[in-house]
């Protein structure tokens, strides 16, 4: 049984900081590319970031780029997401997915992710 459990959500004032963890199991997590997904009120699920499985390259949304941090630990089947500088924009609630084995590109689409958490919230305070 696949499941992806999100952690680590929370309320947290501007300029402030956030990990997020995933833990994974159910499948083999290190042939994975992983990422964070987010979506906001009244807004479509947006990516956030993905670390890809063969060699821990790690790809960001521009709007996330230098403050946000994806890491992993194939030990654990866990992914990471440090949120630092965070701001009222931040607010979402903050999906985990894995994609499909050995994907190898367009790691910002959804439809190349086959499995999903069930998200934690994290609201940013003005």
């Amino acid at each position: 049984q696949v499941q992806l459990v999100e952690s680590g959500g929370g309320l947290v004032q501007a300029g402030g900081s956030l990990r997020l963890s995933c833990a994974a199991s159910g499948f083999t997590f290190s042939t994975r590319t992983m990422g964070w997904f987010r979506q906001g009120p009244g807004k479509e699920r947006e990516f956030v970031a993905a670390i890809r499985w063969s060699d821990d390259s790690t790809y960001y949304a521009d709007s996330v780029k230098g403050r946000f941090t994806i890491s992993r630990d194939n030990a654990k089947n866990t992914v990471y997401l440090q949120m630092n500088s965070l701001n009222p924009e931040d607010t979402a609630v903050y999906y985990c997915a894995a994609s499909k084995p050995a994907l190898s590109g367009s790691y910002d689409l959804r439809n190349n992710f086959y499995y999903w958490g069930q998200g934690t919230q994290v609201t940013v305070s003005s």
